[in-house]
């Protein structure tokens, strides 16, 4: 059956779905320029469903089922078949418009499909195998609505997206366990004399902690391998990078200041900080440009 939504009505969806949802969203609409906006919003719309899908339906079983009919109108839409969601309707002159291949969106899919069987790590390999399908494919599609293709870029944007990852994780120790979640490997945890015990009761010990600063200094050398990439995109996309990677520092700034304690509680980023890391992004690209 064909599509009932005209692209227009579809392109207002995704708009609609984009502007309004609680993220942070608007913050990269407001650096980048109009003419990316729409398709930035037809990408996110894409990005959204798939992770409710993932994590809204009450349980693994039925996750299981909506993702698999999600890759489903994926391939209707690189197929050329008719398309019954306003998403993939918005979506198909996107991708075609920027050469964007499926494998992003189809790696995706793959890490939403994984968070339904997959609660722990038991080595940094896996964990950044994760981060490969989960955080990497968002960073390639941003540089391919931005008009990049190419691998370093790419390299360098997966370094980024895998520190962001990370960063976000040990920021969110205490939200994952309330889903049964470990993101931390246990051969971090077992290297300093921890275990996954300590974080399900919740016992900062010295042991724990030694670990959690492992896992704050492994995302730090993930966004230092990434930084040369915001001197290899235009202005504003620059701006955009530097202002998440900082974001991302300052969350690892305040676990070390938590002397690691996660457990206790979640580090946050007040919305004075936030603005604070705009306006030091925005005045550095300044300075930069008038040297």
């Amino acid at each position: 059956m064909a599509s009932v939504w005209t692209e227009n009505d579809a392109l207002a969806y995704t708009r609609s779905l984009a502007t309004s949802h609680y993220e942070n969203f608007n913050v990269v609409s407001f650096l980048l320029p109009k003419r990316l906006h729409q398709d930035f919003y037809n990408v996110y719309s894409y990005c959204r469903w798939a992770d409710d899908l993932g994590d809204e339906m009450g349980g693994p079983a039925e996750s299981l089922r909506l993702l698999e009919w999600w890759r489903g109108e994926l391939a209707a839409m690189y197929e050329g078949r008719p398309l019954r969601h306003p998403v993939f309707v918005a979506l198909r002159p996107t991708a075609e418009r920027y050469g964007i291949p499926r494998e992003p969106f189809v790696h995706l899919i793959d890490a939403f499909v994984q968070d339904q069987t997959e609660t722990r790590y038991r080595t940094w390999q896996d964990l950044f195998a994760y981060c490969r399908n989960s955080a990497n494919p968002v960073g390639r599609l941003v540089l391919y609505l931005c008009g990049y293709s190419d691998e370093a870029r790419q390299r360098l944007s997966d370094a980024t997206c895998t520190a962001l990852q990370l960063a976000n994780f040990w920021q969110d120790v205490t939200v994952d366990l309330e889903k049964d979640r470990i993101y931390l490997p246990l051969e971090a945890l077992e290297k300093h004399g921890s275990s996954f015990e300590d974080v399900l009761e919740r016992r900062p010990t010295p042991q724990f902690r030694a670990a959690m600063r492992e896992a704050v200094d492994r995302a730090r050398e993930f966004f230092v391998t990434g930084r040369p990439l915001a001197r290899m995109v235009d202005a504003r996309l620059s701006v955009d990078l530097e202002l998440f990677s900082r974001g991302g520092l300052q969350v690892l700034r305040k676990i070390e200041r938590m002397d690691y304690d996660v457990l206790a509680g979640r580090p946050t980023i007040s919305k004075a900080e936030r603005v604070g890391l705009l306006i030091g992004t925005l005045l550095r690209f300044a300075l930069k440009r008038a040297a």
